[in-house]
């Protein structure tokens, strides 16, 4: 089965009107392969803006979202306030989100399984930190990440899923994994996939490398097997550099 590549641009918590106008008329303006896909996911505040202003084929992503439909929850955005926006995907999970936040492996479950409810596609990020990793923990803690989702889940909801595999390390730290270790944390993911849920939903789910993604390791990366896009950070704020990324797909 072939797998649709996806770049998707986190934004994070930066922006501005004449950012969004920047960032949108490049996309506007730019072009990539039918065979790719691109979502982008600005700011909350912005969300609206952005959706009105960028062509249809590019689609849009709130950065996080909560799991009532709507209540006395000051501060967070629900289900429903993204799809009255037209707002079709959602990233969850980000290890930002875990860390600072302290969001935690099943609250991350519930908020996928919220937001598939709610007839949104899920972002939804997995990684291990750098002590993680230098302790030989890496499956250990992604498995751990997915299961928490999976949980939730049948295997139908599969179908509105796409993983981020983002090493913590290598995040806005400029440090990325090797296409190696990448593809070697990809193919675990796909396998732990096919044993624990269904062979159909491995061999389907697109699963993304994130960490410090740029124009010069995306070429690299793509190459691998089980490397089916991008979830670029820094990069996705520069409009020239981001088109590249999206036109690494060979």
């Amino acid at each position: 089965m072939a797998r649709k590549f996806l770049v998707g641009g986190n934004w994070k918590m930066n922006g501005s009107n004449q950012l969004v106008s920047q960032l949108v008329k490049a996309l506007n303006e730019g072009s990539w392969s039918s065979n790719v896909e691109c979502v982008i996911a600005p700011p909350a505040p912005y969300l609206a803006s952005v959706r009105s202003g960028v062509r249809e084929a590019v689609g849009v992503a709130a950065q996080n979202v909560w799991v009532d439909p709507k209540g006395a929850f000051t501060g967070e955005t629900s289900t429903e306030m993204l799809k009255d926006l037209k707002i079709d995907w959602v990233i969850i999970g980000h290890s930002e989100r875990r860390s600072i936040y302290g969001e935690s492996d099943e609250l991350v479950g519930k908020k996928v399984a919220a937001a598939l409810k709610a007839g949104l596609k899920v972002i939804a990020c997995c990684g291990e930190s750098e002590s993680e990793r230098d302790a030989n923990k890496t499956t250990e803690v992604v498995f751990r990440q997915i299961k928490a989702i999976a949980d939730q889940l049948s295997a139908k909801d599969w179908a509105n899923i796409v993983i981020a595999y983002e090493p913590v390390w290598a995040i806005g730290t400029g440090k990325v994994a090797t296409p190696q270790q990448a593809q070697e944390v990809h193919k675990e993911i796909r396998d732990w996939l096919a044993k624990n849920v269904a062979s159909e939903v491995a061999e389907a789910t697109r699963i993304l490398y994130g960490g410090s993604v740029s124009a010069k390791s995306s070429p690299d990366l793509q190459k691998e097997k089980d490397i089916d896009g991008f979830l670029v950070g820094g990069a996705s704020l520069k409009d020239k550099e981001f088109l590249e990324i999206l036109n690494s797909r060979q």
